[in-house]
């Protein structure tokens, strides 16, 4: 059995035009530029700016959803069920070849509000075939990943929920074929702050050492016989890409603990120049310059049965939807505003730096699902 498996962070997917502590950044640069002598008129204008913006962006976002043509999709940043079934309804649809159903999402732990949804072509199994656990109640002491060393400066106690948003395990029967996905949303690395990345390093890990616990739970000692994939924007990664492609040793990545005797990182069989999702241009204080990085974000990370099922699997990002800024081939020595804004490379309507599909790009890959005797989606454990 053939299926594509994606994942996507589709960039504050809302149902509000703010969160509530604070403005939306897309809308902040233009509401900078005037003055509302009251609250309630500004807050007219911001709505209305925001529905704006939102549907240039989303026509976008169903513009990379649609290239990519995945059976199976693991979202990030969406707000609501809701939301998520709308974004299918009215942009998706409209253009995309396949029709998506089996749409889930469940309220995790984001102090803003934005969830793991998960969507399926509605051909391709029955709602009863579908079975979803959220992980978003377990502790770092129930998951084994509490280091009072590491994480009680962020005064994280061993009783706290362990996940910053949840591990959304779909479980899906495909008659003789089975598949678990493990969507994830880990850590941020606190919104672009320079030393962001390292402070919140043992969180990530801790997230980590949890996801391998619920695997290994799941599956008991056949969990690398078992078909399952963990999948999503995990905010980590060991070796970045500078200006010219150069890989850069960025040090430990936080989720070293899947990847070390346990899953298998296909993205490693890809050309080093191909391997990012995610792109960073910002000015150090430190080095007092700029600084670029071409960064695999997100990711998908197979079991060993897959892996072994499927040694070079086919691999796409689709990076027509990043805005014009982001330079899509990381070797090309011109990165001038003339070189970058020229290109033609982008769906109809993309802007330097706005509008867009998201500022990560879409993740897929091709797999061969072998047969598991592992139980089917919506049986006794």
């Amino acid at each position: 059995m053939k299926l594509r498996v994606g994942t996507f962070n589709v960039e504050n997917l809302l149902t509000r035009h703010r969160f509530e502590n604070g403005g939306r950044i897309d809308t902040a640069a233009a509401m900078s530029l005037f003055h509302f002598p009251r609250a309630d008129q500004r807050d007219a204008v911001e709505r209305s700016l925001a529905v704006a913006l939102e549907d240039d962006k989303r026509q976008m976002t169903a513009l990379a959803i649609a290239e990519a043509q995945a059976d199976l999709w693991m979202l990030q940043e969406v707000d609501s069920l809701a939301s998520l079934q709308a974004f299918f309804a009215n942009y998706v649809h409209r253009i995309a070849d396949h029709r998506y159903g089996h749409f889930t999402l469940l309220d995790g732990n984001d102090r803003r509000d934005i969830d793991i949804g998960f969507a399926a072509r509605r051909d391709l199994v029955t709602p009863q075939a579908v079975r979803v656990v959220s992980h978003k109640e377990m502790s770092f002491a129930a998951a084994g990943a509490y280091d009072a060393a590491a994480l009680s400066p962020f005064g994280i106690r061993a009783s706290d929920r362990v996940f910053a948003r949840d591990c959304l395990a779909v479980e899906l029967s495909f008659g003789d074929h089975s598949l678990t996905l493990f969507g994830c949303h880990l850590k941020s690395m606190n919104n672009g702050r320079e030393d962001g990345r390292q402070a919140t390093l043992p969180i990530r890990r801790a997230e980590a050492i949890a996801i391998r616990h619920i695997v290994k739970t799941r599956f008991g000692s056949g969990w690398r016989e078992a078909n399952w994939i963990v999948l999503g924007d995990l905010n980590g990664y060991r070796t970045g890409l500078g200006p010219g492609g150069e890989a850069v040793d960025e040090g430990d990545s936080g989720i070293e603990p899947l990847l070390e005797d346990f899953a298998v990182d296909p993205m490693e069989s890809l050309p080093a120049h191909e391997r990012w999702t995610h792109f960073r241009r910002y000015w150090s204080e430190e080095r007092q310059q700029l600084v670029e990085s071409h960064m695999p974000l997100d990711h998908i990370l197979l079991s060993p049965a897959l892996a072994a099922a499927n040694p070079r699997p086919a691999m796409q990002m689709i990076r027509r939807g990043l805005p014009y800024r982001v330079p899509l081939d990381p070797r090309a020595p011109d990165r001038s505003m003339a070189r970058l804004a020229t290109s033609c490379d982008r769906y109809p309507r993309v802007g330097w730096d706005r509008p867009k599909a998201s500022d990560h790009c879409p993740l897929t890959i091709d797999l061969v699902l072998p047969k598991t005797d592992m139980p089917a989606a919506g049986r006794g454990r």
